[in-house]
């Protein structure tokens, strides 16, 4: 059948549910963006189908997150739902949405549970395991000889995974290990602490504007020469905010925009055209998020009300990923390859991350023995 035969069947319907308001509202954004310049690129029509695609905030509140979720599966019958960035956003729309009878794409958010023994066939992640990152960097500490390490992260879920997915791959000694409060934005104490016990190494998990005084305060306080190592501390979402003072600290990541192939190369130049700013991993995730959808509804001939049918073809169906190597694991969780990479200022004067060095190659997540579809 012709896609144009497909698309005088019906449309697929799309909703979108990311952070779109408040201080993480730019991670939201990036995704947001992402997906819609992919939809774009294929001139709204995914496998054919003409799309509808409806955008809602999910304020970044897990209640108003299931109250949008719902309204998406049962009142507008979207076919996806493609989003959140948070984990706890994740964990309380996965029900609403696979039952209500929709696939849900999570561009950004991506626990351990729904990776391991509450893994559901319904749900599909293009980022990563959360902690896949954080293992980045505790394999570069290890690789680089570091005996002694510092680690700080607030006290929340997501910062006790991170130091915990850091010390998966670093076994070196930690010579302190600080929980700060959510939202600290004075580290005087902490940075004192760092001075004193003048470890190899710090590893920082500190999103946002935690991140963005953490890195500006590291600087002021002189304690560049102790290598600074993070995970969702520098990127595009705080450099604007950090520059100067986060030039040559280290991350880790799945893609960097000097990601070298040609499809990513286009998708860099054209996602700055239209928005001005540099793109995360946040946008690449939900664009090939788009892409998988695009690829899985051609797979099936259009045929979107056919679940098993189309559950397969997101598993199997292969599709260009802006970063090259993609698949998905028994889990549904990508097996993908990692990177450490650099921030550094670029010829026309905007903040980014590149790609330094490949640390993983076909990393598949820790928790996908555990998954019993």
């Amino acid at each position: 059948m012709s896609p144009a035969a497909w698309a005088a069947e019906g449309k697929i319907k799309i909703g979108l549910l990311y952070t779109l308001s408040g201080p993480a509202a730019v991670l939201g954004e990036q995704s947001r963006d992402g997906f819609l310049l992919a939809a774009e690129k294929l001139g709204n029509k995914f496998g054919g189908l003409d799309a509808e695609i409806i955008v809602v905030d999910d304020e970044q509140k897990p209640d108003v997150a299931v109250s949008k979720a719902r309204e998406l599966v049962e009142r507008e019958k979207v076919d996806f739902v493609v989003g959140p960035i948070f984990s706890n956003v994740l964990g309380a729309i996965v029900k609403p949405v696979t039952a209500g009878g929709a696939f849900l794409i999570s561009t950004n958010a991506g626990t351990s549970n729904l990776a391991g023994a509450e893994c559901n066939p319904d749900l599909f992640v293009t980022s990563y395991q959360n902690d896949q990152i954080h293992e980045v960097l505790g394999k570069y500490a290890e690789n680089q000889g570091y005996k002694r390490l510092f680690l700080i992260a607030p006290n929340y879920q997501a910062g006790k995974d991170a130091l915990a997915g850091f010390k998966h791959s670093y076994k070196g000694e930690v010579t302190n290990e600080i929980f700060t409060p959510l939202g600290q934005l004075d580290f005087s104490a902490e940075l004192a602490q760092i001075a004193a016990d003048q470890p190899d190494a710090v590893y920082a998990f500190m999103p946002g504007g935690m991140g963005v005084n953490l890195v500006k305060q590291y600087r002021q306080a002189g304690l560049e020469g102790i290598p600074f190592l993070s995970a969702f501390t520098v990127d595009e979402s705080t450099l604007p905010a950090q520059q100067d003072a986060a030039l040559g600290f280290l991350g880790g990541a799945n893609w960097a925009q000097n990601y070298d192939n040609a499809q990513s190369r286009d998708f860099v130049k054209a996602y700055e055209a239209k928005f001005g700013n540099v793109p995360a991993t946040y946008a690449i995730q939900a664009y090939d998020a788009a892409l998988l959808i695009d690829a899985a509804v051609k797979a099936t001939g259009g045929n979107v009300t056919d679940k098993a049918k189309l559950r397969e073809a997101l598993e199997k169906t292969p599709f260009e990923s802006l970063r090259g190597d993609f698949r998905f694991g028994p889990n549904h969780f990508p097996i993908q390859d990692f990177y450490l990479v650099k921030v550094v200022k670029r010829p026309d004067g905007k903040y980014a991350t590149e790609v330094v060095e490949k640390i993983f190659d076909d990393y598949q997540d820790n928790y996908a023995s555990r998954c019993k579809m």
